[in-house]
């Protein structure tokens, strides 16, 4: 617990020392394919706008700010770049066409409650930006959807942040279990990411052989 006690006391200073321009960027690169979780810089913004260094409502419109910003960047590679090349590539990623296809039908008619709830799901909020753009979702409905998603998130970790800081004991007992959770939520990741790619890899591999054995038998 110590080394938590002192980690959460160093993420707390290293966002007030960043200020607002800290939060913009790291909920930036949270919104994008980097995995770094806003509860390690929003939870500390929310405990530092309790002691009164920082505003409230300017850090939650930051990080709704910079939510849009790396979700867009996101919308925007995949609208420009994603179809072109996961028709050349995806069939090496178990993306085949109809994937593709599929994909784009379903955020034709989901898109924006998908946005909206993809937002609040850890793991699924840094890629759900990449199905938006590659099924050409209306820009304003993204931006709209991401926000709101985004910034009941944003402010859930805020306000858990805030009322922390209204009790030192609080922190001192809280924040290294919340760091505790966080890691714990990281790896957890890490390790479903890696079961379901395998498990999609094993699939594929079965199916190939399927089919193998399914020409053999014709001729």
């Amino acid at each position: 617990m110590n080394f938590l006690s002192t980690f959460s006391a160093w993420l707390v200073d290293i966002v007030q020392q960043l200020g607002y321009g800290g939060v913009f960027v790291m909920t930036f690169l949270e919104s994008t394919f980097v995995p770094v979780p806003a509860e390690l810089t929003m939870i500390p913004a929310g405990y530092l706008a309790h002691r009164g260094h920082m505003n409230f409502w300017l850090v939650w419109g930051w990080s709704i700010t910079g939510t849009v910003a790396g979700s867009y960047f996101n919308y925007w590679l995949a609208k420009h770049y994603g179809r072109r090349f996961l028709l050349a590539y995806g069939k090496y990623m178990l993306f085949p066409p109809e994937k593709v296809e599929k994909i784009e039908r379903y955020f034709a008619s989901h898109g924006e409650i998908s946005i909206l709830t993809g937002r609040l799901i850890p793991g699924l909020r840094h890629f759900i930006s990449f199905p938006a753009g590659l099924a050409h979702m209306h820009l304003k409905k993204f931006c709209l959807y991401t926000a709101a998603g985004g910034g009941v998130w944003m402010l859930t970790l805020i306000v858990v942040g805030y009322l922390i800081g209204g009790n030192t004991a609080l922190v001192r007992h809280y924040m290294p279990l919340i760091s505790y959770m966080v890691l714990g939520v990281v790896a957890l990741g890490v390790l479903l990411y890696i079961r379901n790619h395998q498990n999609k890899l094993r699939k594929a591999l079965l199916e190939r052989k399927t089919e193998k054995d399914g020409h053999g038998l014709a001729e």
